[in-house]
Formats: structure tokens, C-alpha cells, sequence
């Protein structure tokens, strides 16, 4: 086994309780759980050996085993995905050279994102843990816009030395957008990472730090301790991509997921 994904989920969301198991309406019409879909777009990225739906609570193991997923049962002590995929690589019966997360609110996530993100740990064999950003299009960046003047917390932004390693990722919109005429390139960081085994080590030794508690990102605990993050710049290809934050989310994922012709 080379390279696994894990989805992370729990129940017990602060900002939306039982987001996992929220029914999003395809372009057919059907409706598969938040959960179900974002286990469809793992499993539609081409040179994955496995998927696991790791979770805490009996509820999403149930429903992901209902739609065929295997599911790996982790502790409810874990704060964020990343300590749950430390947990989840445990109990595999062989350790990958590559784990990947693909957030369990993510469901517009593109195959292309996942190959994109796995082929830059393969090319460099040095790099401890990687995500993909995502240049924001207008309507993408009017949104993240939008939802901080309203007082929700949207996307996640990223900054960038020239390397592209992470300087700092933030749910505020970075750099500061002063027009949306002509704004500065905004990075939206797309919430999907891929580790090394040790990388995972490390970080369940570590405890959070004060910009991972101000910021609820947990990708900062490596920034905090020293360790680059590798920002792997994707394409949108007209997709627009965006994650179940907020209820209010649900009807832009489901306008995406009949353009797209998702069912």
C-alpha cells in the first residue's frame, strides 16, 4: 500500500452540528449525505490504493458503511482531522509512504487536487506534509468577502514566500482586499493535505499552539513547530470549489453540484 485517503469526520461540528449526515440534492435530483459525497470524490482520484471514513461516532460509521466505505473508528479526544489520520495510520496493516486527508466537509473537492497533491510528494521525496491552494476567482473571492462582512467564517486563505512554502493560513481573507475591482491575488487554501507517516508522528506529539487555538487551522501546529508546509498550487479548471462551513453553504454546493452535472 503506497498512498491512502482518509476523511475525517465527527458530529460534533461547533459551527454546524451533524454536518457529515446534511443531505445535499445532486443534478438528478438525489440526495446523498455531506459525508457520501466527499467519500465519492476521494474515491474518483486515480492512483489511491484505499479510502477510510474516519470517524468517532456510531452515526457517520453507520451511514458510511450503508453507501460501501470502510470506516476506521478513532477516539473522540481528537481535536482536528490530522490527529485523527495519526490515529487512523495506526491501525493500518501496512504504512503507506504517502497519507492524504481530504476533509469530510469537502465534497467539491477535484480527483485533480488529490493527483496534483500526491505527485508533488512523490517528485520530492524531502517534503514532510503538502496542500493544495487555489487562486480565488471573483465569485469565489466575493464570497470569502461576503461572509467575514456578515460575521461567518468562510474559507481558509493562504500566504506565501515565493517557494511556495506557507508563511501563514488564516480564515481572515489575506492579503487585505481593499476593492473587489481590482483586488490582490487571494489564495484560498483548499482543506485537503498529504502527509508522511513520521510527519503525522510529530505532530500528535505537539501540542496546539496559540495560532492554531486563534485560528481553529490546524495545519498551523507544523508552522508553529517549525516544519514546512508545501503549498501546491492547483487549477480550478471552471470548477468553482468550496466547503460546507455554514448552512448557508449548502444551497452554493448544491448550485455547483448542478452545474457541474454532479448526481
Amino acid at each position: 500500500m503506497k498512498t491512502v485517503v482518509f476523511i475525517p469526520a465527527r458530529y460534533a461540528s461547533t459551527r454546524y452540528p451533524g454536518k457529515p449526515l446534511v443531505e445535499l440534492t445532486g443534478a438528478s435530483g438525489e440526495k446523498k449525505s455531506l459525508i457520501q459525497r466527499s467519500w465519492e470524490a476521494a474515491s474518483a482520484a486515480p492512483g489511491i490504493d484505499a479510502v477510510y471514513v474516519l470517524t468517532d461516532d456510531d452515526r457517520i460509521r453507520a451511514a458510511a458503511e450503508g453507501f460501501g466505505a470502510k470506516v476506521l473508528m478513532t477516539s473522540s479526544q481528537a481535536r482536528n482531522g490530522t490527529e485523527r489520520c495519526a490515529e487512523g495510520v495506526a491501525q493500518l496493516p501496512e504504512t503507506p509512504e504517502v497519507v492524504v486527508n481530504l476533509q469530510g466537509d469537502a465534497p467539491l473537492t477535484p480527483a485533480w487536487f488529490v493527483s496534483d497533491l500526491v505527485a508533488h510528494m512523490q517528485a520530492n521525496p524531502d517534503a514532510q506534509m503538502a496542500t493544495p491552494v487555489l487562486l480565488t476567482d471573483a465569485e469565489t473571492l466575493a464570497n470569502f468577502v461576503t461572509d467575514r462582512k456578515e460575521g461567518r467564517v468562510g474559507g481558509t486563505t493562504a500566504v506565501m514566500r515565493a517557494d511556495g512554502t506557507a508563511i501563514y493560513f488564516s480564515k481572515e481573507v489575506l492579503p487585505y482586499v481593499g476593492s473587489l475591482e481590482s483586488p490582490p491575488q487571494v489564495w484560498h487554501h483548499v482543506g485537503c493535505y498529504a502527509y508522511r507517516p513520521k510527519a503525522l508522528t510529530a505532530y500528535a506529539g505537539w501540542d496546539e499552539g496559540p495560532l492554531e487555538k486563534a485560528e481553529g487551522l490546524e495545519q498551523l501546529r507544523f508552522l508553529e513547530n517549525g516544519w514546512p508546509v508545501a503549498c501546491v498550487a492547483v487549477e480550478g479548471k471552471g470548477r468553482v470549489f468550496w466547503e460546507l462551513n455554514n448552512p448557508v453553504d449548502v444551497a452554493r454546493i448544491e448550485g455547483v453540484l448542478k452545474k457541474e452535472g454532479i448526481a
